[in-house]
């Protein structure tokens, strides 16, 4: 069987260099190409020397349409406008897409779903397969625990992400929601600062941490009286979030239009 061409949107990024360097010893893969945007400065350069490999042949592109096409699935961990862009492209194309953006808005997230109808897109806000057991384990405990127990979640990320809390500590908070059979954006604290009062019954609160070059913590709290449970993960390379990415995108191959989650790929949703 052929290997699977993947393009990498956002190759001269952390996360787009890294998964170029991880492309090289994942079986089954090829990178068919990698986009930047046109006035980036790393138009041009060779893909391995971005990634700190040798020079692989390919150069970063300012034709994100042309990778798009090149590729049997795009690898998108960019920003969301760009994002939204690219999976419009794709869906043109009849090229899949693995996502790893955070920081959608609602119209934005509208989009991805329409693009959905067309190509099987993999929309995560985190690759790891611990976070998405995770995730499962949060809501069964909720539930399990009830209003009994305060739910705080508590992320640290590095010094240069622009969005919080983070997309997993949201999806973090939604897996909470779930069990306890509420609606997050109608129970959830954030931001505490000066005169508070009393916290409020039921909320989901949320604190979000920045510095140095922290990959990603994510703690889910369950405080109750007399004792606390807590449910951690700790990111100590982004090569987790890569391997992840092309797990997902081997898993694409033959799968009909939809918009599918890291649940689906790891086979928790049937």
């Amino acid at each position: 069987m052929a290997d699977i061409r993947v393009g990498i949107m956002g190759c001269g990024g952390r996360m787009g260099r890294m998964l170029v360097a991880e492309a090289q010893s994942v079986p089954g893969v090829t990178v068919a190409g990698g986009s930047e945007r046109p006035d980036s400065a790393l138009i041009g350069r060779d893909l391995g020397e971005l990634a700190g490999l040798s020079a692989l042949g390919l150069t970063a592109s300012a034709d994100a349409a042309e990778v798009i096409a090149a590729a049997d699935v795009a690898i998108d961990f960019t920003a969301p406008a760009a994002t939204v862009a690219h999976a419009r492209m794709a869906s043109q194309r009849s090229t899949a897409m693995v996502i790893g953006t955070t920081g959608l808005d609602a119209a934005q997230a509208k989009a991805l779903e329409t693009a959905a109808r067309l190509i099987p897109i993999v929309w995560a806000a985190n690759m790891s397969p611990a976070v998405t057991m995770l995730l499962d384990l949060v809501t069964e405990t909720a539930r399990r625990l009830g209003e009994d127990y305060d739910i705080e979640i508590v992320e640290m990320h590095h010094k240069h992400k622009v969005d919080a809390p983070s997309g997993t500590a949201l999806v973090l908070g939604e897996a909470a929601a779930k069990g306890r059979g509420i609606e997050l954006g109608r129970h959830s604290a954030r931001g505490r600062d000066g005169e508070t009062g009393a916290r409020k019954a039921g909320d989901i609160g949320f604190a979000a941490l920045r510095g140095g070059d922290v990959v990603g913590e994510h703690t889910v709290i369950f405080a109750g009286e007399g004792e606390r449970l807590e449910l951690s993960h700790r990111a100590t390379s982004r090569r987790i979030f890569a391997r992840g990415a092309f797990r997902a995108a081997l898993w694409t191959v033959g799968k009909p239009p939809g918009l599918y989650s890291m649940r689906d790929v790891l086979g928790l949703s049937g």
